[in-house]
């Protein structure tokens, strides 16, 4: 069978990764469309106070998680929401 360059191209395979980002603040888990060093940014922005979060990460089968600070607590009025590392 004869393939021509564009057959090729189109027959290379390819994989994307399953990505999940969920924040989990005090009991309540709120999804993440987007995330960056800094900040986040959430597909439902909820209120809520400064304090402690927990960043959930899941890529095909693998998790991981890592506690984060939101010093300036979630606006409901707002999808971004500035985040800093705890050390």
């Amino acid at each position: 069978m004869n393939l021509s360059p564009m057959d090729m191209q189109l027959n290379r395979g390819g994989y994307s990764a399953s990505v999940k980002i969920r924040l989990l603040i005090g009991g309540v888990s709120v999804p993440v469309s987007q995330m960056a060093r800094d900040h986040l940014y959430l597909d439902k922005p909820i209120n809520t106070p400064p304090g402690k979060a927990t960043i959930f990460l899941r890529v095909d089968n693998s998790e991981r998680s890592w506690d984060v600070l939101l010093p300036n607590g979630i606006s409901d009025q707002s999808h971004v929401v500035a985040l800093e590392a705890i050390d």
